[in-house]
């Protein structure tokens, strides 16, 4: 799809330099996307236009307007989509996929493309990946790795604004019970096992 190319180039043109959330996380999500739209057999070019816009406005975790990105990103999909000739129902299945996408918005997409869309961000979230971006974002925000009396949670609630560890109990190790497809959580179910290998080779370590 042609136009799949060129909304790919726009996104890469705006979206903004944050490790965690930069083109390559785009791609990855992308590329999630398409593996399930295929096994779900949804409306591909719906699906991989949500995906690529789903983060084109992105504030830091450390600003307040953070929880309000995907409702922003949503408005701005609107007119970009609009400029590649996008019919007006087309436009609202894929802004309201961006829309309820985010973790921070607590919203069970209404839509195929939207379970789609939450399914593949969340799995960028979880693995190999997934770790390496809890730690780009604990340092660029300068938090200590694990709180030294309790790092795994054991008697406290995470708080994943002081301790990059506790994101993983806090988020991550709750998408795979959250996924909305089938293919999607089989997938989660995999990355989630590499979360808690993870966290056990840690509790040997230190």
């Amino acid at each position: 799809m042609k136009v799949i190319d060129s909304l790919a180039n726009e996104v890469k043109k705006r979206i903004e330099n944050d490790s965690a959330h930069d083109f390559e996380h785009t791609m990855r999500v992308y590329k999630n996307a398409r593996k399930i739209c295929k096994k779900e057999k949804a409306n591909e070019k719906l699906v991989l236009s949500a995906a690529l816009l789903h983060d084109i406005v992105l504030y830091p975790k450390s600003d307040k307007r953070s929880k309000t990105s995907s409702i922003e990103s949503a408005k701005k999909s609107k007119k970009i989509l609009e400029k590649f000739a996008f019919s007006k129902d087309e436009i609202t299945i894929i802004s309201d996929a961006i829309r309820d996408h985010s973790f921070s918005q607590n919203k069970i997409p209404k839509t195929i493309e939207g379970k789609i869309l939450q399914d593949a961000d969340r799995l960028d979230a979880l693995g190999a990946i997934g770790i390496a971006r809890v730690f780009a974002t604990g340092g660029s925000l300068k938090r200590p790795f694990y709180n030294i009396d309790d790092p795994f949670c054991k008697r406290r609630i995470p708080d994943d604004k002081t301790w990059a560890i506790d994101h993983f109990f806090r988020k991550l190790l709750t998408l795979e019970s959250l996924m909305n497809t089938k293919s999607g959580k089989t997938e989660a179910k995999k990355r989630t096992r590499i979360l808690e290998e993870f966290l056990n080779q840690l509790k040997q370590e230190i």
